[in-house]
Parts: structure tokens; C-alpha cells; sequence
């Protein structure tokens, strides 16, 4: 048996690139399955798992555009902590009848 025949696992991911892609630029399923010497069926499949990867390449960049706001969303409820802790103290020691620490809030 050749190395061209035969099940798809005797492809190199290039090899099945190489269909793929003749397959997506519109030739035809029949003729590109005789040349590579496997079914329609499996270079279906090759065509599938293509396209689910590239899929999976996108949403990465879209779940590292979420990680980003996300952490923008983190830093911002860190800032409002902060300043509410601040408050917070402010209001304390005014209820107290302590003096406010003397400093400028503006820089």
C-alpha cells in the first residue's frame, strides 16, 4: 500500500491543508478525493475540523478582548474600593468629632 493511500491518518496536516484548501477555493469534492486517493466523506471531515479551528482561532482573539475589559473592570472596582474605604474613614472620624487628616485629595 502506498503512503498516498488509505485511511486519513497517513496524511501529514499539510497534505490535508493542501485539499482543504483546494476544496474552500471551489474545486471540485470528487475530483480533489480521486487525487488524494480517500473518500468524500474524509476530506469532509478534513474540511470540518479546518473550519472548526479556524473558528477557534477567532474566538481566542475575541476571549482575550474579554480578558482585557475584564481586567480593566477589576482595576476599576479596586479605585471605587479604595475611594469608598477613604469615604468611609472620612465619615468615621466625623461622626467621632475628630479632625480630617491634613492633606490635599487634589495632586
Amino acid at each position: 500500500m502506498s503512503r498516498k493511500s488509505g485511511g486519513n491518518n497517513r496524511f501529514s496536516a499539510k497534505r490535508k491543508t493542501e485539499a482543504v484548501l483546494r476544496l474552500l477555493r471551489g474545486e471540485d469534492l470528487e475530483l480533489v478525493s480521486r487525487e488524494y486517493k480517500v473518500t468524500a466523506a474524509t476530506l469532509s471531515q478534513w474540511r470540518e475540523a479546518f473550519l472548526a479551528g479556524g473558528e477557534s482561532g477567532l474566538q481566542h482573539k475575541e476571549a482575550d478582548l474579554r480578558d482585557d475589559q475584564i481586567q480593566h473592570l477589576h482595576s476599576k472596582v479596586g479605585e471605587l474600593t479604595m475611594a469608598n474605604d477613604l469615604l468611609e474613614h472620612k465619615i468615621e472620624r466625623l461622626e467621632r468629632g475628630l479632625p480630617l487628616e491634613d492633606r490635599s485629595s487634589k495632586p
